[in-house]
């Protein structure tokens, strides 16, 4: 990046937030904080109102914008790309409003930029496990009320399903983040009727508003501190899995690997040896029994037990 692009993409940096560090200009351009200091006070010599903070970071003055900043192609058929993304894992909610930006960039792109855009739709395809449809119990259009609520601190009411249960109850909940695991997205807030955090699906929401209650979110822990304190016990104590396949076996499960944690493969003559650190040996013993013969375990022993109760338990349910 030379150095006018460079001035321009920090100047678009700044008017993208209230206080910008010069830490995360740095890291975001792959810079030394030397030379972002001199840019930046390019941008001030060149007549941008550039205030700063001591020990807070840079910010534009109030009431300057730059025009309009033109999209390169790479960047729109990245947005492109998200906009399919967003079709197949967002729900309903922000998937409208997504497809509403997307129109208004669409809007500012020059003649043969659209041009581009457009042969590259058809050709850009997210595909995803079919699930069955639930749409009349769960309408999985509350993603932005929920952002909405997160933002301004304000208290969520909602009515959930809870799957182990089979049943429905209120909530009212102070919502601390959302994250998208596993193909779902998850609301983490803090649940006034069980007086604790909790994790709730948003494809289970039954029926959510927003409150005009507000909250403290400094009373309540971030997103970051509760999946740090939720995963901590799944990731401190990982097992080691040592399972033999034949070769067979190993081209079927080529991703498939990837996903339970291998960290080792030898080839040898008769089989190939994967050394595997998972969390949930319950999971992994469901997965060898698919496998069939094709694997053996090599270690250890608990896993063998696992996967022995499995079988029985699936004998005594289809004899």
């Amino acid at each position: 990046m030379n150095r006018i692009d460079r001035l321009t993409a920090i100047l678009v940096q700044l008017q993208g937030k209230k206080i910008v560090k010069a830490q995360e200009i740095a890291d975001r351009y792959n810079l030394s904080l030397r030379t972002v200091y001199r840019d930046v006070k390019a941008l001030m010599e060149a007549g941008v109102p550039i205030g700063s903070e001591a020990g807070t970071g840079y910010y534009i003055v109030d009431g300057y914008h730059l025009p309009p900043v033109m999209f390169n192609r790479s960047e729109a058929a990245a947005l492109l790309t998200g906009e399919k993304l967003m079709e197949k894992h967002s729900d309903r909610s922000n998937q409208q409003q997504f497809s509403n930006a997307m129109q208004k960039i669409r809007a500012v792109l020059r003649g043969s930029d659209k041009d581009f855009l457009e042969s590259l739709d058809d050709n850009i395809a997210v595909l995803r496990s079919p699930r069955v449809s639930t749409d009349e119990q769960f309408p999985n259009r509350f993603l932005t009320d929920i952002q909405d609520g997160v933002a301004r601190q304000r208290v969520l009411s909602m009515e959930y399903y809870s799957f182990h249960s089979d049943s429905v109850s209120r909530r009212e909940i102070e919502p601390i983040g959302i994250f998208h695991m596993n193909s779902s997205w998850h609301l983490i807030g803090y649940c006034r009727l069980r007086n604790d955090y909790r994790d709730f699906r948003a494809d289970r929401i039954k029926n959510l508003h927003l409150t005009d209650q507000s909250f403290d979110k400094s009373k309540r822990m971030s997103l970051q501190e509760y999946i740090a304190q939720e995963f901590r016990a799944e990731t401190d104590k990982p097992s080691l899995v040592k399972i033999r396949f034949s070769h067979d076996t190993v081209r079927y499960i080529r991703e498939q690997k990837y996903y339970y944690g291998v960290v080792l493969e030898k080839n040898e003559p008769e089989h190939v040896e994967m050394h595997f650190m998972n969390n949930h040996l319950h999971y992994f013993a469901r997965w060898l029994l698919m496998l069939g013969t094709g694997a053996t375990i090599v270690e250890p022993l608990e896993l063998k037990e696992m996967v022995r109760e499995q079988i029985v338990a699936l004998d005594r349910h289809h004899s």
